[in-house]
């Protein structure tokens, strides 16, 4: 017996150690939750700074090749305007010679010569085109080395991300075996404290019929309702029983325990106050039933539960305002009787 209420209180021990471990992998999983999700906020923003800071970059690659493409054919055509030019200025030269030679009036001559497209129009374009290319701004050549940098930032948040995982799914895994070990536990315990329940019922009501419902599926986070039907009557919850009943059944229920882990002691005050003699006598041999294995301490006006007691402790107050503590051995008390 000892031995079993050792055993009793080391599952206790253990079902407390339990708890408490859950409760701290509970509390170190909300807060790797926690810094996971500001990494991941952080590691979203960085990839949306990168996003755009690519795009951005293409963008300026883009309009670059668009301009280089622009400016090239333009550049074809002021090399081969400067060429016209000169060859212009040769001709010129010579037909300036043939008028000079012909004697030719060159006003008239100059006024029946078609214009044509030069030089420096073709400058003015580029001059133009320059400055188009100036308004773009430079080229960020520090974008490439940023974004060499995001990418090594992102893979670091990456790796941060995957050991907060593992760690979460670890602690989640402990927590699934922990509510298992503790779920498979309290079922049995319930069920043994139901069956005690029903088996003290019975004795203490001569019949009847009790037991404990789960209110929910799940043991773990349920509440528990005491149904009870004594002898005679409907079946009913506690509430709905008569003063002297609920004294009983709460009774059974408390042996019940006591019965799956005996304590050293039990404490009472007045549980009999609301019971007739008959429930009484029931009452009282089934605490000393019970006496086996845990010292029981009550208070009681009851002639019948104070004949089964071994020791009566009274208080009494022969002088007024100073009470007194009288204490009889019922044993030593019958013994003096049937010495005499």
């Amino acid at each position: 017996e000892d031995n079993s209420a050792l055993n009793n209180k080391k599952d206790l021990a253990m079902a407390s150690i339990d708890t408490q471990i859950i409760e701290t992998l509970q509390l170190s999983l909300r807060e790797k939750i926690t810094i996971k999700d500001e990494r991941e906020k952080i590691l979203i923003a960085s990839r949306d700074n990168l996003a755009q800071k690519e795009i951005d970059l293409r963008e300026c690659e883009q309009k670059r090749l668009q301009t280089e493409q622009a400016v090239h054919p333009i550049r074809d055509k002021l090399e081969q305007s400067r060429l016209n030019e000169q060859e212009s200025k040769l001709l010129f030269e010579q037909f300036q010679n043939e008028i000079n030679e012909s004697q030719f009036d060159e006003v008239v001559l100059s006024e029946s010569i078609t214009e044509k497209t030069t030089v420096k129009e073709v400058q003015e374009l580029c001059n133009k085109l320059q400055e188009e290319i100036n308004l773009l701004g430079p080229v960020n050549l520090a974008a490439i080395h940023e974004l060499a940098s995001e990418k090594e930032r992102k893979g670091y948040l990456d790796s941060q991300v995957e050991d907060l995982t593992s760690a979460s799914n670890t602690l989640e895994d402990a927590i699934k075996r922990i509510d298992k070990e503790t779920r498979d536990r309290l079922i049995a315990t319930f069920n043994e404290v139901n069956k005690n329940f029903t088996e003290f019922f019975r004795i203490l009501f001569n019949g009847g019929q009790a037991q404990l419902e789960l209110l929910g599926e799940e043991i773990l986070d349920t509440g528990i309702q005491v149904t009870a039907q004594p002898p005679g009557k409907k079946n009913t919850t506690i509430s709905q029983l008569s003063g002297g009943e609920k004294a009983l059944t709460a009774t059974a229920l408390v042996f019940a325990l006591f019965k799956l882990n005996p304590a050293p002691f039990c404490l009472m005050d007045e549980v009999d106050a609301p019971l007739d003699d008959s429930n009484t006598l029931r009452f009282a041999d089934m605490v000393t039933e019970m006496s086996k294995n845990t010292q029981f301490l009550y208070v009681s006006h009851n002639k019948i539960a104070m004949e089964m007691a071994q020791q009566l402790i009274g208080v009494t107050m022969q002088e007024s305002g100073v009470s007194r503590i009288v204490e009889v051995s019922l044993e030593e008390a019958e013994k003096m009787e049937l010495a005499n």
